[in-house]
């Protein structure tokens, strides 16, 4: 390729993001000048394709246009009788694809179509259904369309739009369905309610735990914007989600057998929200901290209104420039930046923010201005290693306790001593005047020589944490490349190497691989080594991951034969998650409850087991089937193991009646089932639910049990475990005589 045609490639990727008639107009004036030949074939290029990739790299799942928010009409909402036509490559609306009816189009790109569909069974609920155009279905694109609907299948998070199904049509491509976001972009909503800072922060600080569980689950989001983070309302309160993984890249796992990953040869993404590294276009690989600048800039935008680079001015200075712009230029701290507003624009801004200028520019002034250029650090090495770090700090900062992103120094942590105790310290204000007044030049030399020893003595120490930390991240980061090209030996051979002193996200992912090739290779020992420090080190990640390993480490334990370690290990599980809000409080009841267990035991899981309870209602209330009958399996594990075995048996049928059927879970309540039905005498019963869990399971081990990246191993090990306690307890009763044998 020569240089002309690289650098007419180049304009045209960079043209084709722009949604914006006037903005790409622009950037087409500023990046080819008076080159009128090359200016006319980027635009015959941008006709022809029609916006062919923005789909999948800018379009949103729920929105008709790219950042604009969906608007849902009572006609759209009433909508079609019968099938009518359609543009040229769309499915005419009324159209039904599987179990849903199209109701009307809400997103559309040059590859695919987005419609509002009813579903029609089991439950009847507004869903997204996302489909390729007919006439587009290359082996490209669905095999990019796949890799979108993977990484939104790997998430389960709240703030997340989730995925409900999947199918192909009649005539082949296939589709996915997605949760119907009904709501606007997260800076239209803050502005539209007039929240003030502290609210922002709160819609900020989940929007964080969202993408820190994408990362967590090896997706880089590589697109975050305000258009991308919706709000919508949920019984009056305000939910962000995020949306559009199209850009997204993964980081761990492999999204589809075709090994798709972004590829940044050209450049992807929302200029004013893209990181240095994106802009570079280089070898510089793309990490989860790309997408902590990207949500340092929506914080910016988010405290003064404005981005750090004003989009208009990227647009125009050309593409060499923009990308130098990104790269090189620091933008001013947000206090300073709402300085440079003009009278009008500052006021209207503090307005929305429900506050005067004066007081917004001093609200911004210190902590978050110190937290806003941390995650827009040019080096990467600088900005905070996680989106839960960056939710952290601003926790810190509305907690008025010192934040990790400024020197911690005695007088700012003084300050902060002082703001959480304000009636303390005003009692006591003219004691310390007068203290103050008494101490001696002698005294004040003194202190000030040693706050100099101990400040050079801190920094030699953080020196050495730094120099270990990048050591770290340098050994974890091969560990992972080997991971990703499944040299798992060599990479366990490395974190043998590696001293973990501190948690990291990038540790647990790679223990957390490491350990699952274990497991599914039946080397016991080995993969309970390796869950054991995962549970030390992943402190940073979220409750949905930390629950998952939880499931995954208990069956290790019990098939390591180690009975002593599975007991140390569940009461660390209750220990940790009682009591709290957990959303998934059924996993660690499950896991739990694997094994026999006592009294004591039991009574201490009563308060799980009534969250589990409620949240089964609310699965069942909002059409969550998959949902749902998991619940159920672990209340029937929880019935069983309290003796109340009529109770056991109701919720294992009730999970056996979800028509979403999922093999180790039906395997799991038929086992379930048949133990309760011996307890209750019902031997002839029990034998023939048992033998149903039987086959199910015998018909998995016959082959391997599956791979770090493909299935839910640990569900059928689960599975495997309760039918052996199972086969025990009805050869038992049949060998007494006594069908209700205890």
């Amino acid at each position: 390729m020569n240089a002309d045609t690289q650098r007419e490639e180049e304009l045209f990727d960079a043209a084709r993001k722009l949604t914006d008639p006037r903005e790409r107009a622009a950037f087409l004036e500023g990046s080819c000048g008076g080159d009128g030949a090359l200016r006319g074939r980027i635009e015959a290029l941008l006709r022809a394709v029609d916006d062919a990739d923005d789909f999948f790299a800018e379009g949103s799942t729920v929105l008709t246009r790219p950042g604009a928010a969906l608007q849902f009409s009572a006609g759209a909402l009433a909508s079609v009788e019968a099938p009518r036509s359609s543009p040229p490559g769309e499915e005419p609306i009324g159209t039904k694809i599987g179990r849903y009816k199209l109701l009307e189009k809400i997103g559309e790109g040059g590859c695919g179509v987005v419609y509002m569909a009813e579903q029609e069974e089991p439950v009847r609920r507004r869903v997204a259904l996302k489909i390729i155009k007919l006439g587009m279905e290359t082996k490209s694109v669905i095999a990019r369309f796949e890799a979108e609907r993977q990484a939104l299948a790997m998430m389960d998070h709240p703030n997340i739009a989730r995925v409900f199904d999947a199918g192909a049509t009649d005539r082949g491509p296939p589709y996915f369905i997605m949760e119907l976001v009904r709501g606007v972009k997260i800076t239209e909503y803050c502005d539209k309610n007039r929240l003030n800072t502290q609210q922002r922060l709160d819609l900020f600080v989940q929007s964080c735990h969202a993408i820190q569980h994408a990362h967590q689950k090896g997706i880089i989001h590589g697109d975050i914007k305000p258009s991308n983070i919706m709000v919508a309302l949920h019984d009056g309160v305000p939910v962000p989600k995020v949306i559009d993984f199209g850009i997204s890249k993964a980081t761990e796992a492999r999204l589809t057998d075709r090994s798709l990953f972004a590829t940044f040869a050209a450049l992807i993404g929302t200029p004013a929200y893209m990181s240095p590294e994106q802009a570079e276009m280089g070898g510089v690989d793309i990490d989860t901290r790309s997408d902590i600048y990207s949500l340092g800039v929506l914080l910016y935008e988010l405290l003064t209104g404005k981005t750090p680079f004003d989009p208009k001015e990227l647009t125009k200075v050309g593409l060499d420039e923009m990308r130098r712009m990104l790269r090189e230029k620091e933008p001013p701290r947000p206090s300073v930046r709402l300085g440079t507003l003009a009278e009008t624009d500052l006021a209207k801004t503090a307005s929305a923010r429900r506050t005067d200028p004066g007081r917004l520019i001093s609200a911004l002034r210190g902590d978050l201005d110190w937290i806003v250029m941390k995650a827009l650090e040019k080096d990467r090495s600088r900005r905070y290693e996680t989106a839960n770090g960056l939710a952290m700090d601003i926790q810190h900062h509305l907690n008025n306790e010192p934040v990790a992103a400024r020197p911690p120094s005695w007088r700012y942590r003084f300050q902060k001593l002082v703001r959480r105790n304000r009636v303390v310290f005003a009692a006591g204000g003219a004691v310390a005047v007068a203290l103050v007044i008494g101490t001696s030049t002698s005294t004040w030399l003194f202190l000030k020589e040693r706050d100099a020893r101990q400040r050079a003595v801190a920094a030699e120490q953080q020196q050495a944490k730094l120099r270990h930390g990048a050591e770290l991240r340098e050994r974890l980061t091969q560990a992972a490349l080997l991971v990703n090209q499944e040299k798992f030996e060599a990479a366990d051979a490395l974190i043998d190497e590696i001293s973990f002193t501190q948690p990291t996200v990038e540790g647990a992912a790679v223990l957390r691989s490491l350990a699952e090739w274990h497991a599914v290779h039946n080397r016991w020992k080995q993969a309970a080594d390796r869950f054991a420090l995962l549970l030390q080190v992943h402190s940073l990640d979220g409750w949905d991951t930390t629950t998952l390993d939880y499931l995954r480490a208990g069956p290790v334990f019990i098939e390591l034969g180690d009975p002593q370690a599975y007991e140390r290990f569940r009461a660390e599980g209750i220990a940790r998650f009682s009591g709290t809000a957990c959303p998934a409080t059924d996993r660690i009841l499950k896991i739990s409850l694997l094994l026999p267990a006592d009294k004591k035991l039991i009574a201490s899981l009563e308060t799980l087991a009534t969250a589990t309870t409620k949240y089964f209602g609310e699965a069942e209330a909002g059409g969550d089937v998959f949902q749902a009958a998991w619940l159920s399996v672990s209340l029937a594990l929880w019935e069983y193991r309290s003796a109340d075995y009529p109770k056991a048996v109701e919720w294992c049928r009730r999970c056996l009646a979800y028509p979403e059927a999922n093999a180790p879970r039906t395997a799991t309540a038929h086992i379930i089932m048949a133990m309760s039905l011996q307890r209750e005498g019902k031997l002839a019963d029990a034998q023939a639910e048992l033998l149903a869990g039987r086959e199910i399971v015998e018909s998995k081990f016959k082959s391997r049990v599956g791979t770090p990246v493909q299935g839910f191993w640990f569900d059928w090990v689960f599975a495997r475990i309760l039918l052996r306690e199972g086969e025990g307890r009805l050869e038992a009763a049949a060998d007494s005589g006594d069908p209700a044998f205890r």
